[in-house]
């Protein structure tokens, strides 16, 4: 789910907090608290203070224990963690978005956290959201606590369809019927476009699903270029190349999709609900809808957790802090409060908040998208297969090769 950026603070990290301001000290110093290290991503750069204040209400209930926060941005962040786990010097407790888990989980670097959630007298598990609380689970273990998941749904500028007639997109559309809107919607010619979203791997495979394929098959092997994902990955391209309705990489010219839609410049962006705030922005009107699916709708669902090193010495105090950043009320309120994706608590009464909160004036929207989610096709080989695929589409975007023939090669290479 979301990404981040602001830089590895080396020597101090200062946490400010409504009890005061905290001064990162190593493990074993002279406060007489336990005291965990954190690492985290995902707080920057928008939700820094969001983090502070939960590291705060944590510390207030537990006056034992002390965390010291480790902020890094999320493209250098992994490479941190391992040069750390490599080194014997693994933080007592780890932020990791799901794509990445399963592999952290199958190197065995991670606690199981089975015994403590089967123990535990106090957790209450039936106001959270099972699927999402599930995703750090792997062959039957709890690797790791959920602490926020999103998704992605189509966003459209209600005045764009106003204004050309067309009707609003509804959950029963199909691919065809978004591009036929797209269509009416597109002037190229002002650099206006119908629709628009990235020919990248972690797009494809949630389109693939929407034509019924995906990128393994259900023995776990390799099927990128079945017949199915062909006609998803060709419908893709057809957007920009054949239809017109997308625009192509030089025509973005290095902007971003969020950007062209706030500019007015496209009438449909597939992104995440983490874009809400930004749209905040638009001088427009405008709305969501669940994602048009072709024999199937699926949506993308994204997620991030807590994990504990297999080898840290405060196990008990590490899994208070994971317990509490998951499933605490006090934490999913000030994550609705600020639209910071969502937590997994379903308590009604914390969700009344972003439910009501506007624009979009539909987000029951966003958990109408939670029918129909697929997980990312996590593997030993995703992350290389993500980049080389995302290599692939664009040499097809290009006109220098087919979908066919960028799918035939990745599964030639990777099978």
């Amino acid at each position: 789910m979301k990404k981040s950026t602001i830089g590895i603070i080396a020597v101090a990290v200062v946490v400010v907090a409504a009890v005061g301001v905290y001064t990162f000290t190593k493990s074993g110093g002279s406060s007489g608290k336990t005291e965990i290290e954190y690492y985290s991503f995902s707080a920057n750069p928008d939700y820094e203070k969001q983090l502070n204040e939960m590291v705060a209400d944590f510390e207030k209930e537990h006056k034992d224990i002390k965390v010291n926060v480790q902020l890094a941005p999320f493209d250098t962040y992994l490479t941190k963690i391992q040069t750390l786990l490599a080194g014997g010097k693994a933080p007592d407790v780890f932020e990791l978005n799901y794509e990445n888990f399963v592999s952290y989980a199958n190197k065995g670097v991670l606690m199981d956290l089975s015994s403590y959630v089967k123990d535990d007298k106090d957790i209450d598990l039936d106001n959270v959201n099972k699927e999402a609380f599930e995703a750090y689970k792997l062959d039957g273990k709890q690797y790791g606590m959920t602490e926020s998941f999103s998704n992605v749904v189509t966003i459209y500028n209600k005045d764009m369809f106003d204004a050309a007639g067309v009707a609003y997109p509804t959950n029963e559309w199909k691919w065809a019927d978004e591009t036929a809107a797209a269509e009416k919607l597109t002037n190229a010619s002002k650099s206006i476009w119908g629709t628009y979203s990235p020919v990248t791997m972690n797009e494809f495979y949630k389109v693939a699903a929407q034509n019924g394929g995906a990128i393994y098959d259900k023995n776990g092997k390799l099927d990128i270029n079945s017949e199915k994902n062909v006609a998803a990955l060709q419908h893709m391209v057809d957007l920009v190349l054949k239809d017109k309705v997308s625009p192509t990489p030089a025509q973005l010219s290095g902007q971003e999709s969020g950007d062209l839609f706030v500019n007015g410049q496209l009438a449909m962006v597939h992104t995440g609900i983490w874009m809400f705030e930004s749209f905040k922005k638009a001088n427009f009107n405008w709305d969501i809808a669940v994602e048009a699916g072709n024999t199937q709708k699926a949506t993308h669902f994204f997620a991030n957790g807590l994990v504990v090193s297999k080898d840290t010495k405060k196990a008990d105090a590490s899994y208070e802090f994971v317990k509490f950043m998951s499933i605490s009320k006090e934490e999913a309120e000030i994550r609705v409060n600020n639209s910071w994706e969502l937590p997994i608590l379903t308590d009604k009464t914390v969700l009344k908040s972003y439910l009501s909160q506007t624009p979009p004036s539909d987000r029951e929207v966003v958990f109408e998208s939670l029918d129909y989610l697929v997980m990312p096709p996590v593997s030993s080989i995703y992350n290389k297969l993500s980049t080389a695929a995302d290599a692939e589409f664009q040499k097809v975007l290009l006109g220098d090769e087919t979908p066919k023939a960028a799918l035939d090669k990745l599964q030639k290479e990777f099978k």
